[in-house]
């Protein structure tokens, strides 16, 4: 198991493109900084707000690369390494532990209803890939339409690798369920942003989140604030922080677009934009990525960031 421990605040790295829609390498080791400068505990490369699921596979390997080298070990790296085809998958677990990652991280196969069986033998396989780094499944089931159920939790703890769940169910029950499924072997993080609060009540280490990279010192205040039994002030930071992810919902653009535009405008950042078939922002989105800009403005003026 890595030596590092897995807990805290750690935000799902964005994709950053070039004009050409080709990874930018610059940005990549850019925004690895700002992330690290801002106080978070690891990082999530490739996942859903890497929008890995639109990327080759050396687009993927391009940016997991030059967040090692920016990170330099100052922090912990989980890397995402699922795609649809479990050889890609294990390619890309393979070229994870190159790098010595802290730990690989998968979605069950979509698609094709494999089964619980099927689920567990596509994890199985990807982290044999990798047999010296730890593995942690990821639960997403109102994306994949697969749900991380005690058969196939069973099955995945005969695997000595696997230490947790990034569980991004809306039911924090499932949380207190792979918990106490596993004896407490696992950890889980929790995954829907909106409830960070409710995650770390019920027994979360920490969150892995879509919208943590747009105000990662907000959570990690939230983080501290629950930490410290300080639970009014934490739910009202909740509030606070799920105003602004319903205004990064609310434009024509993907809430991702909305993000990297609002980052952009914030820190003279250039990520432009996300890759098709997700949605660019729209020039009407623009009053709303203003808006977001100056509601975090005043969050962290309010918070003394």
């Amino acid at each position: 198991m890595s030596e590092k421990q897995f807990k805290g605040i750690v935000p799902a790295f964005y994709a950053c493109y070039d004009q050409e829609g080709r990874i930018n390498k610059e940005m990549v080791r850019k925004f690895t900084r700002h992330l690290i400068n801002a106080g978070v505990d690891g990082l999530y490369v490739g996942g859903s707000s890497g929008e890995c699921i639109y990327q080759n596979i050396e687009a993927r390997k391009a940016v997991l690369e030059e967040v090692m080298k920016e990170a330099d070990n100052e922090i912990f790296i989980i890397a995402h390494v699922a795609c649809n085809g479990v050889e890609d998958s294990k390619e890309l677990a393979r070229h994870a532990e190159s790098l010595r990652v802290d730990a690989i991280a998968a979605i069950p196969p979509i698609y094709f209803k494999v089964g619980d069986e099927g689920v567990a033998k596509y994890w199985n396989d990807i982290s044999t890939a990798a047999p010296n780094t730890d593995f942690i499944i990821y639960n997403i089931p109102q994306l994949t339409g697969v749900t991380l159920n005690r058969n196939i939790l069973n099955r995945m703890l005969k695997n000595d690798k696997v230490v947790g769940v990034k569980n991004s169910s809306m039911a924090t029950f499932d949380i207190y369920d792979y918990i106490e499924g596993s004896d407490g072997k696992l950890f889980v993080f929790n995954g829907p942003d909106e409830q960070l609060i409710s995650g770390l009540a019920m027994g979360a280490v920490g969150g892995i989140g879509g919208t943590y990279g747009l105000m990662p010192e907000l959570f990690i205040k939230l983080y501290h604030l629950f930490n410290e039994n300080k639970i009014t002030a934490a739910r009202a930071l909740q509030y606070e922080i799920n105003n602004i992810i319903s205004m990064a919902c609310a434009g024509q653009g993907s809430m991702y677009a909305i993000i990297k535009a609002a980052l952009n405008k914030k820190y003279g950042f250039n990520f432009n934009g996300v890759k098709a078939p997700l949605i660019n922002k729209a020039d009407s989105d623009d009053e709303l990525v203003d808006n977001i800009v100056e509601e975090l403005n005043q969050l962290y003026k309010k918070y003394e960031i």
